[in-house]
């Protein structure tokens, strides 16, 4: 970890793909197991997102896995979701190989047990352990491939949803290069819509959810306009995170999806992290809120706490859209079991429905909540320590955030350092600081009363921070 730079970020092991070499990837695997696996023996299951450094990660981890005595389950290239969804099915372990949203030079492994993702704890200790890495590291071919997983994903929503609940909507797909881009197509034309494919490509594209680029932005509201869509869909690159654009092109925000989601499946408690939306709360719709530090092990362990509490109904999801079931859903007269990863497809198909029932336009959707908004985009090619020493300068007083913010937004009354640095204004708004998890960004989430006000405080106080470092 300390000379390549690979390591646990905010959810799974991440790097420079020039960094995660075979050894690299020996030592986590065997890690891994030496505290997952309990001294048992029996197959992984293993899959990968479609970056073109994903399929030699994979053989670097199965070369460990075969040291160690257990056989590689290979699902091929599936969301993150359907990966972890088969591992708790079958009652294995699990291993995806993906960078999700992060640039492309990079890329990374995640690790499940066989109840969904390992804890932060199991993260330490992974860290904590003492492996043996051969002398020579002979790389095997990819192993035979397993279809059944990603079977088994489609099928989870195909026996919940009910037949043609999407009959007579006219969807975008922009496919790019998600792993979901054939199984979600199936899901939707399953499911009776009628879905033209947009931009797909075999170049890796980064889609983050949580930062949507200004040309992703401009070119959805130009596909609305050309098609007349009811709804423009997509993904990150490993197909946990959700992106959903309304009729006319406007992507919605992951949280407003999440919570809009929660209601629709009722959720009694929400877990999510203090980057998200208020508006949370402010719905009144929920009878708990839980709120957490960013990444979805955190989200987890708000889930797994409530949970043990006694309390049912309970959902997690993040600001980016990836949504977690964390208790048993029952509608239509049908199940939909727990699921403790991220996923996309869920609130996808969540919105989609709720639009079709409630005889309403995407756009329309979001009216029922309060008008809380938010933003967020990120500095890039800024590093941990320049974000440590940014954000512990401004919050060394209030006297110095007042300066800091003063001709932007007045005067604060709160600071927040669960995650970073969140500021809570004396006018209702919010900016929130985070130094990211998996790349060196810098990132900054917003709250106002409108869009427009939340985006301009975004771009502002980044270009503050730009100056103050």
């Amino acid at each position: 970890m300390d000379t390549t730079g690979v390591r646990f970020g905010t959810s799974g092991v991440r790097g420079l793909v020039s960094e995660i070499t075979p050894e690299v990837c020996f030592a986590y695997v065997q890690a891994f197991l030496q505290v997952v696996s309990k001294g048992t023996k029996g197959s992984v299951a293993i899959a990968m997102d479609l970056r073109p450094s994903s399929p030699y990660i994979v053989r670097a981890c199965v070369l460990a896995l075969e040291r160690a005595g257990f056989t590689s389950d290979f699902c091929g290239s599936i969301p993150t979701p359907a990966l972890a969804y088969y591992a708790q099915t079958k009652g294995v372990l699990g291993i995806m190989v993906t960078g999700s949203h992060i640039p492309f030079d990079r890329n990374g492994i995640k690790f499940y047990g066989a109840n969904g993702e390992i804890t932060k704890a199991d993260e330490a200790d992974i860290c904590r352990q003492v492996v043996t890495i051969p002398p020579q590291i002979s790389m095997p071919p990819l192993p035979e491939l397993n279809t059944h997983a990603a079977q088994l994903y489609i099928d989870r929503y195909l026996s919940f949803f009910p037949n043609n609940c999407l009959s007579g909507f006219k969807l975008g797909f922009y496919e790019h290069s998600s792993v979901a881009r054939d199984f979600l197509r199936r899901v939707l034309e399953t499911l009776g819509a009628e879905v033209i494919t947009l931009g797909r490509t075999e170049e890796f594209v980064p889609i983050d959810t949580e930062a949507v680029s200004d040309a992703d932005a401009k070119q959805a509201r130009l596909w609305a306009k050309e098609f007349g869509f009811d709804a423009i869909l997509s993904t990150d690159g490993d197909a946990d995170r959700p992106l959903i654009g309304d009729e006319h092109g406007n992507w919605l925000r992951g949280d407003v999806v999440c919570t809009l989601c929660a209601e629709y499946l009722g959720a009694q408690t929400v877990v999510a992290p203090v980057s998200c939306n208020t508006v949370i709360e402010l719905s009144g719709v929920f009878h708990n809120v839980i709120r957490t530090r960013i990444g979805s092990p955190y989200v987890i362990e708000g889930i797994e706490s409530a949970l043990a509490t006694g309390r049912s109904h309970v959902v997690g999801f993040e600001a980016n859209g990836g949504f977690l079931l964390g208790s048993r859903v029952e509608k239509y007269g049908k199940a939909l079991t727990p699921l403790m990863t991220r996923d996309a497809i869920l609130p996808i198909l969540a919105l989609l429905v709720m639009a079709k029932e409630n005889g309403c336009a995407i756009s329309q959707l979001p009216n029922s909540l309060p008008a809380r908004y938010t933003a967020s985009d990120r500095l890039q090619a800024f590093s941990q320590d320049a974000s440590q020493k940014v954000l512990g300068k401004l919050a060394n007083s209030m006297e110095t955030i007042g300066e800091f913010f003063e001709l932007l937004c007045g005067l604060p009354y709160k600071i927040d350092q669960t995650d970073g640095l969140r500021v809570l204004m004396k006018n209702g708004e919010i900016v929130h600081f985070r130094q990211s998890g998996n790349a060196p960004e810098l990132r900054c989430y917003a709250e106002a009363d409108s869009q427009e006000r939340a985006s301009y405080l975004v771009q502002e106080s980044l270009k503050l921070i730009a100056e103050f470092s």
